[in-house]
């Protein structure tokens, strides 16, 4: 664990000045009126509650009302009353290139007193740059980040630009969950002694939590699971405490997974994918020792996110997997009977509001997107109203 200082120019690669200046400008755009979708069970509401964001990759609902917002190249803002607030101060050196930049945010689960927050990464170090996490307050007055520190940082950094992951799921013990991509690189998912391709598990201060089912000659006693290609979602099931994951495959081969401790998921020996050139992967979609998804995708959706539903907006969608999608711009509804079976898939929004990078249930029930575009927005849909 260690102490970070704000970087003076706290990204490695930065937009130019002309691009900060009209992504300022376009974060004072106010949000759009609600247009109405029809759904399979019920009519929604789709609003902008703010544009103008670069990239947003993540979203979090704070307790006031108002939102937390990540933006992949280097800036986190409060959104507001439909405005979003100048880049808050106090992150740490970035690396951002490719896919890498500010990653995930989530909240403490006792932010409300102690106004703590986690966040993933990629940062530069020795070797080239990888995935890290930190902890850091949020000031009174959301201008600033203090006491930052870097909880974890994987073992081995290269110079490739891709594959992360990284999303954040909490526990009710307080542990953190997050998953690290293979850096393109596929080998080392199934390698225990490697934190690519892998679930980490580790306590608020960074250190190996209990339940892990590595350690020692097994592997790395933070591992959770290996034998993943590139996980970009992340949620624990509020109702019964079961971790899910969705993930990138190739050409075709995204997954759900539900996660267990120890077990390794396969790739890049099994997958329902090809490579990009159209060759086979590994030996197949199955082998014994690796465990199968409970859902999957071919072709590809582009995962950038998975939340389930458990609110009062929607009782229709309670319990159904919500996925939000990069390459079909669309969100996926994936929905499950009571004992968790998938009975079927429903898209909405397909193609009508660009990349969706995540989607989040708020408080109240409503769900939040980002969509990961050069002039971005903060979406909410709700339930439609009586006209």
């Amino acid at each position: 664990m260690a102490k970070c200082k704000a970087a003076a120019n706290p990204v490695r690669t930065v937009p130019s000045i002309a691009l900060i200046g009209l992504a300022a400008a376009l974060a004072a755009v106010p949000a759009l009126a609600a247009e109405r979708i029809a759904t399979q069970k019920v009519e929604i509401e789709v609003t902008q509650i703010v544009g103008g964001l670069e990239h947003p990759w993540s979203v979090e609902a704070l307790p006031d009302g108002a939102y937390i917002v990540t933006e992949r190249p280097g800036r986190m803002r409060v959104v507001r009353d439909g405005m979003a607030s100048p880049p808050i101060a106090g992150l740490p050196e970035l690396f951002v290139g490719g896919q890498g930049g500010l990653l995930d945010i989530a909240l403490s689960p006792d932010f409300v007193s102690s106004r703590k927050l986690y966040f993933t990464a990629s940062v530069p170090g020795d070797g080239g740059q990888g995935t890290a996490l930190f902890a850091g307050r949020l000031s009174d007055d959301e201008t600033k980040l203090d006491e930052v520190e870097q909880l974890f940082a994987m073992n081995r950094f290269t110079n490739t630009s891709q594959h992360f992951g990284s999303r954040i799921a909490i526990g009710e013990d307080g542990t953190l969950f997050f998953g690290i991509g293979d850096r393109g690189e596929m080998e080392r998912a199934q390698d225990p002694k490697d934190h690519a391709g892998s679930i980490l598990h580790v306590n608020p201060d960074g250190t190996p939590a209990d339940g892990n089912a590595f350690g020692g000659a097994a592997g790395l006693a933070e591992i959770w699971s290996v034998g993943h290609r590139n996980p970009q979602g992340i949620v624990i099931d509020p109702s019964d405490g079961a971790l899910f994951t969705v993930e990138h495959g190739a050409r075709g081969g995204d997954e759900i997974n539900v996660l267990k401790a120890g077990s390794n998921y396969g790739w890049p020996v099994i997958s329902y994918g090809k490579h990009y050139s159209g060759a086979e992967i590994g030996i197949g979609q199955s082998s014994e020792g690796y465990e199968q998804p409970i859902h999957y995708w071919d072709p590809s959706i582009a995962p950038g996110a998975i939340d389930i539903y458990r609110g009062a907006m929607f009782p229709e969608w309670e319990g159904d997997f919500l996925v939000a999608a990069l390459k079909y711009e669309l969100l996926a509804r994936i929905e499950r009977d009571e004992n968790g079976a998938i009975l079927g898939e429903e898209r909405l929004l397909e193609g009508s509001y660009g990349r969706l990078r995540d989607v989040k249930v708020a408080p109240d029930g409503a769900i939040l997107l980002v969509t990961d575009e050069v002039d971005g927005q903060l979406l909410r849909i709700s339930r439609a109203t009586t006209q």
